[in-house]
């Protein structure tokens, strides 16, 4: 039998089939890797800005496809109701950046619209509550920046003994509602890009949304796996079939590869 399994023939039938098994392995490798890759967070295309009004209600939540939105705004910064928001980084999406870090401030300022409304925003960020980069522009303003949603207080760690007068720990909709009381509050906030005078910029990235599973390249990779076993059972016959063959030569007649 050995004879057989060596002889030139056979030998290119297991080259072959060794070459086969590999290339449909990788194959079924790389549409799983399709497949995973699809289930990702990826972003999405960066529309063009709109008009913060047209995006941020009165007294809803923001709908999901705006989160991450650009957009425009116009108005008077209300110097009066203007909040620190402590314990922050300069960074929305930094791993903790939504909680209490002990890091530093939001300078979270609410914009007088034109039909009267409150818009917050985040101008930026300061390492110190004093710093004299939180002053207040004056005068009507026009800003840029991204939408962001209403941030939840039960995952913050509060301050023992409380925030001083005129910090929060959120951003939260409901909470400045009670603090700028009689007020209309637009939901969520927006995060100014660039920020406000001297301030340090507070990063935010572009919508990201979740990806959709390809189902069908997992298909894939389940029919070359399949095509690699297929090629597996066939060079088992034939090879039993060119060793049973020469054994009824006479050429192996000892040795039976049993099926």
């Amino acid at each position: 039998m050995l004879r057989t399994l060596l002889s030139p023939r056979m030998l290119g039938l297991h080259l072959l089939t060794i070459g086969v098994v590999i290339a449909f392995i990788l194959l079924g490798r790389w549409q799983l890797g399709v497949f995973q890759d699809s289930g990702r967070p990826q972003a999405t295309a960066d529309p063009e800005p709109v008009a913060v009004t047209a995006v941020a209600p009165v007294g809803a939540q923001l709908a999901g496809e705006t989160v991450g939105r650009r957009v425009t705004a116009e108005g008077v910064y209300d110097a009066q109701r203007q909040l620190l928001v402590a314990d922050r980084v300069p960074d929305v999406d930094e791993p903790g950046g939504n909680v209490a870090r002990g890091k530093g401030y939001w300078v979270l300022t609410p914009l007088r619209l034109d039909d009267g409304t409150l818009m917050p925003v985040v101008r930026g960020w300061v390492a110190e509550a004093g710093d004299p980069a939180t002053a207040v522009p004056e005068g009507r303003v026009t800003l840029s920046g991204r939408l962001r949603p209403q941030q939840g207080t039960d995952s913050v760690q509060r301050r023992a003994g409380g925030l001083p007068e005129g910090q929060v720990q959120t951003v939260s909709t409901g909470e400045l509602l009670n603090l700028w009381n009689g007020e209309q509050v637009r939901a969520g906030y927006v995060v100014a890009q660039p920020p406000s005078g001297g301030l340090t910029q507070v990063k935010v990235s572009p919508p990201i949304v979740g990806g959709t599973l390809t189902w069908r390249n997992l298909a894939y990779a389940a029919n070359w796996w399949i095509f690699a076993g297929f090629a597996v059972f066939m060079w088992f016959h034939f090879v039993r079939d060119g060793v049973r063959e020469d054994r009824g030569r006479g050429k192996s007649p000892e040795m039976v590869l049993e099926g």
